[in-house]
C-alpha cells in the first residue's frame, strides 16, 4: 500500500471518528410511573374532589396519611378566603416537609405543589346541562399529586439530599369564576390555597431556593411549553429543568418554544418571592389554550399515560437530586 492511500486511510478514519455520535451516561432517577398511575386511580376512587363535599375530605385524610407513610412531616396550613361570589371559604393546604432536620435543613429547601382540588362545574361542555356535573380531575389535578406522592415515596427511602424538600398540595385552584356565573365579577378568584400560602409565607420560617409547580401532567400528547411567568420570574430553572428532561430524553414533552402567561399556583408564589416554574400542558391548537378534555366530564383516566407521568417524574426528580 503507498504511503498516499495509508494517510487516505487515515484521514477518513479521522473523519468517521469525528461524525460518530458521543453517547453519554446519563443518571435515571428511580421513578415509578407505574407507582404515580396507581395513585391517579386512587384519587379518582374518591369521585370529584370538591371542596366542602365528603370526596375532598377523604381525599386530604389519605394525602396526609401517604405523606406520614414515606416519612414526611407534615403541616396543615388552615385559612380562608372569598371566593368568586364573595362567599369565605375554608382553606386547607397540606405540606409534608422532608429533611428539614438534615444537616442540610439550614439551606433553602426545594418547593414542589400541585392542587389536590377538582373544579366543581365542567364549564367547557358544549351543552349548558353538562355544565353543572363536577370534573372528574384525572389530569387536572390528579396527575401532578399522583407524580408528587410518587416523588415522596422515592425521598422516603433515601438517607438525604443536598437541601429539605416541601411537597405542598394546594387547596381551593380550581374554583374560579365559572361561566356560567353571571354575578359581580371578582379578581383573583382562582388558585385560593397558593394565595393563602404566598400571604402567609413573610411569617413562615422556611425559605424556599426556588419552586416547581406541576398541572395537567400526565396526557399521552402532552406539551410542556416554556410558560411565559416561569420564564419572567424564574427563568435560570426553566433553563434547568428544560436542559435535564432533554438530556434524560424528553425533549418531546419538554418543548423548546413559549407559551402565553397562565395564572397557576405558580404566579402568587413567585409574586411572594419564591421563583417558581409551571409544568403545564398547553395546547395551542384549542382556542382556550388547553386540552379539549379540560374542565369536561372526559377528564378522566382515559387522558393518563403512565409514560408521560414517568417523563415529568424523572425531570423533577433529577433536578432536585
Amino acid at each position: 500500500m503507498s504511503s498516499r492511500s495509508i494517510i487516505l486511510l487515515f484521514v477518513a478514519a479521522l473523519f468517521l471518528s469525528c461524525t460518530k455520535p458521543v453517547t453519554t451516561n446519563v443518571t435515571r432517577p428511580a421513578f415509578s410511573g407505574d407507582s404515580a398511575f396507581m395513585f391517579v386511580e386512587k384519587q379518582l376512587s374518591f369521585g370529584p374532589r370538591v371542596p366542602n363535599s365528603k370526596g375532598h375530605t377523604d381525599c386530604a385524610v389519605w394525602l396526609i396519611q401517604q405523606l406520614r407513610h414515606f416519612g414526611a412531616q407534615v403541616e396543615l396550613q388552615k385559612g380562608s378566603l372569598p371566593d368568586y361570589s364573595g362567599r369565605v371559604q375554608p382553606i386547607i393546604n397540606i405540606i409534608g416537609h422532608f429533611y428539614p432536620d438534615s444537616t442540610a435543613g439550614s439551606l433553602p429547601a426545594v418547593l414542589l405543589c400541585a392542587h389536590y382540588d377538582t373544579r366543581a362545574w365542567c364549564d367547557e361542555e358544549e351543552l349548558y346541562e353538562d355544565r353543572m356535573f363536577n370534573v372528574p380531575g384525572a389530569n387536572d389535578g390528579a396527575s401532578g399529586v399522583a407524580v408528587l406522592l410518587e416523588i415522596a415515596r422515592q425521598l422516603g427511602q433515601k438517607d438525604s439530599l443536598k437541601q429539605p424538600v416541601d411537597i405542598v398540595f394546594f387547596d381551593y385552584e380550581d374554583q374560579g369564576t365559572p361561566r356560567i356565573y353571571t354575578g359581580v365579577q371578582r379578581e383573583n378568584t382562582w388558585c385560593l390555597g397558593s394565595q393563602l400560602f404566598a400571604m402567609q409565607y413573610p411569617d413562615r420560617q422556611v425559605r424556599y431556593r426556588y419552586g416547581i409547580l406541576l398541572d395537567m401532567v400526565g396526557a399521552p400528547d402532552a406539551s410542556f411549553p416554556r410558560e411565559m411567568y416561569s420564564m419572567q420570574y424564574a427563568q435560570n430553572y426553566v433553563e434547568l429543568i428544560w436542559r435535564k428532561a432533554h438530556q434524560l430524553g424528553y425533549g418531546r414533552y419538554f418543548l423548546d418554544k413559549a407559551s402565553f402567561p397562565i395564572t397557576d399556583d405558580h404566579y402568587y408564589l413567585n409574586l411572594a418571592g419564591i421563583p417558581c416554574v409551571d409544568i403545564i400542558h398547553y395546547d395551542s391548537r384549542n382556542a382556550a389554550g388547553f386540552a379539549n378534555w379540560w374542565h369536561t366530564r372526559q377528564d378522566d383516566i382515559q387522558n393518563v399515560d403512565k409514560n408521560t407521568l414517568q417523563a415529568v417524574g424523572e425531570v423533577v426528580l433529577a433536578v432536585i437530586e
